[in-house]
């Protein structure tokens, strides 16, 4: 049987299709279009699975989302593509393509990918971590996603980092993707230079400022939260923040710095996959 992964992303929708080995037999992106709405996204994703199986009698759909379906609605929540929230999604999509399909977080999927096939590779507990637009987390555990009760299972994107701070699309106040998300750290050094800047460009003047020592400040606390309670045996960075060098060396030791134990090695490296992952996890599914 072949595996169909979709990676319903906030700009591109990616396809692929792998084989019984994993080998890619195609690949196929087209832009989200989200501003087109709920009806317009599920119309391409129906679009794009017709188009990569034209030729294929035999597969499974795995599904890669923004946001978590709700166990008590069984609707999307938690979604920073905020038309999908309290959408139908799972149930709209097996109606139009007539089979049963699997959808996840897109953390969820990252996690998977770099546990099965990437950086994790023969780690037993991996927490898989989405940092770029959102933050985000997933939790594998002996090769299999750990949801939790309620489906919401790693997300430390929306655990308080700063009580009465940074107000989130949630509704909370002081949750960490208000602080260590790209657009809040660009915010940051507008907050602080007046300068309207991207992040890379930004990462290359942030040396020994008070913006680098927040950032820091922030992320050491966050995921040093994270470790207290999972304790996993890995971490592995996704997302376009991932590729901050600093992350790897000052970021690591300002975890370690806030971690509650005497001895503290918890491997914390960037990803293999890329922005393949989350599509690869869902095929995984």
């Amino acid at each position: 049987m072949h595996k169909i992964g979709i990676d319903l992303g906030g700009t591109k929708i990616e396809a692929v299709c792998l084989d019984e080995s994993l080998n890619v037999m195609q690949r196929k992106r087209i832009p989200t279009n989200q501003q087109n709405g709920y009806s317009s996204i599920v119309d391409s994703i129906v679009s794009l699975v017709r188009d990569i199986t034209k030729n294929i009698d035999d597969y499974s759909v795995g599904i890669c989302t923004p946001g978590a379906i709700s166990k008590k609605t069984d609707l999307i929540k938690n979604s920073n593509t905020q038309c999908l929230i309290g959408m139908p999604l799972k149930e709209d999509l097996e109606k139009s393509l007539h089979q049963k399909i699997t959808m996840e977080n897109d953390a969820n999927c990252f996690a998977m990918a770099e546990a099965k096939m990437g950086a994790a590779v023969g780690y037993g507990i991996v927490f898989g971590v989405i940092m770029g637009t959102g933050v985000g987390g997933g939790i594998i555990i002996d090769g299999k996603i750990h949801h939790g009760r309620t489906n919401i299972a790693g997300e430390w994107g929306h655990h308080t980092l700063h009580q009465d701070g940074n107000l989130c699309y949630c509704g909370r106040r002081g949750c960490v993707e208000t602080y260590i998300s790209g657009p809040a750290l660009e915010k940051r050094w507008a907050e602080l230079t007046g300068k309207t800047e991207s992040l890379p460009t930004i990462i290359q003047s942030s040396e020994s400022t008070q913006w680098k020592q927040e950032f820091l400040d922030n992320f050491g606390t966050s995921l040093a939260n994270v470790i207290d309670i999972l304790d996993p045996d890995v971490i592995v960075l996704g997302g376009g923040l991932s590729n901050i060098d600093f992350l790897y060396t000052q970021g690591k030791q300002a975890v370690y710095n806030n971690v509650f134990s005497d001895l503290i090695d918890t491997p914390i490296i960037p990803n293999k996959l890329g922005d393949s992952a989350g599509v690869f996890g869902a095929a995984l599914l």
